[in-house]
C-alpha cells in the first residue's frame, strides 16, 4: 500500500533520482479571445523519443523555509514519488517538482501527491496550486488537466 507524507525534516528523500519520460506528443494550446482549448499532437511511432531531466540535488535545509515537500513511500518506507510546492506571495502555491518512480508510474502515486498538495494548500489559505507544463511533455500535460488544472495565461 502506498502512503504519503510530508517530508519534515532533512532526508535524502528528496532526492529520488530523475527517470526518463517518453515525448510521445505535444500539446498545442491556443486562445480565441474568451476561451483556452488545447489539441494534442501525437507523434509517428519511428518519432517518439525519451527525455531526462538532470538530478536536482535539493538541499532540506536551505529550502525548508521557502517549500513543502511531500513524499510517496511504498511499503519497505522507500521513497518513490515526490512533490515539492514552493510557497508564493500571491496567494497560489506552486507545483515546482512532481516525480513519480518510473516503475510505480500510472498507480495514481502523482494524484496522491497532488490531493496532499491541495490539503496543503487549502491548511496553509492558499487559493490553489498552479505549475508549468512543457508542451512537449504530452503525459504531464494531460495529467494535469486531467487532476482539475486548467490553462491560462
Amino acid at each position: 500500500m502506498i502512503r504519503v507524507k510530508r517530508i519534515n525534516n532533512s532526508s535524502q528523500d528528496i532526492n529520488i533520482p530523475n527517470e526518463p519520460f517518453s515525448l510521445w506528443g505535444k500539446m498545442i494550446v491556443s486562445y480565441n479571445g474568451e476561451k483556452w482549448t488545447y489539441l494534442t499532437d501525437e507523434f509517428h511511432e519511428n518519432d517518439v523519443t525519451e527525455m531526462i531531466f538532470p538530478d536536482e540535488n535539493y538541499d532540506f535545509e536551505a529550502l525548508k523555509k521557502d517549500y513543502f515537500f511531500i513524499g510517496a513511500y511504498d511499503d519497505q518506507d522507500k521513497c518513490i514519488g515526490l512533490a515539492i510546492y514552493k510557497k508564493d506571495w500571491f496567494k497560489y502555491l506552486y507545483l515546482e517538482d512532481l516525480k513519480v518512480v518510473k516503475s510505480y508510474r500510472g498507480q495514481g502515486i502523482g494524484k496522491l501527491l497532488l490531493d496532499e498538495g491541495k490539503q496543503l494548500a487549502k491548511e496553509n489559505d492558499y487559493r490553489g496550486i498552479y505549475t508549468i507544463g512543457q508542451d512537449n511533455n504530452l503525459s504531464a500535460c494531460l495529467f494535469y488537466l486531467k487532476s482539475g488544472f486548467f490553462i491560462r495565461a
